[in-house]
């Protein structure tokens, strides 16, 4: 699939942190309940790290228990799915539509939610804007 944002290994490897690369662009997983927006309740926007595109709000975060944040639904058109069978699962992956970056994946199993969804997302893979300073 083509990208508004298309950029070479080795110009992602140059802008983001090994991190930050392992997790957006080669699929990992940041470690659970270590991420800077696991419990955050900042109102405001969350956008792709790797290339700013906006993906959630705050207002559709929720606290799921499940160590990484949690929201019932993206922006509009922001996300792309992915069947993903690896480590014997099958399960929908999440990626930023706007440059092709792995976000986390998406379950749905968000009980009390407006969607019933629950997208689990790295923080590693967002940016978080405060909505004061937008």
């Amino acid at each position: 699939m083509g990208y508004q944002v298309e950029k070479t290994d080795d110009e992602w490897r140059a802008e983001l942190s090994a991190e930050e690369y392992a997790v957006l662009r080669r699929a990992g997983t940041e470690a659970a309940f270590v991420g800077a927006y696991t419990d955050t309740e900042t109102e405001g926007t969350y956008a792709c790290k790797a290339c700013g595109h906006e993906l959630f709000t705050s207002s559709t975060k929720f606290h799921s228990g499940c160590g990484w944040p949690s929201f019932y639904e993206p922006m509009t058109d922001t996300v792309e799915y992915i069947k993903d069978v690896s480590h014997g699962m099958d399960r929908v992956e999440v990626r930023c539509a706007n440059c092709g970056s792995h976000l986390g994946h998406v379950f749905p199993d968000g009980h009390g939610t407006p969607t019933g969804d629950r997208y689990c997302i790295n923080s590693i893979s967002l940016t978080l804007r405060p909505a004061e300073q937008q």
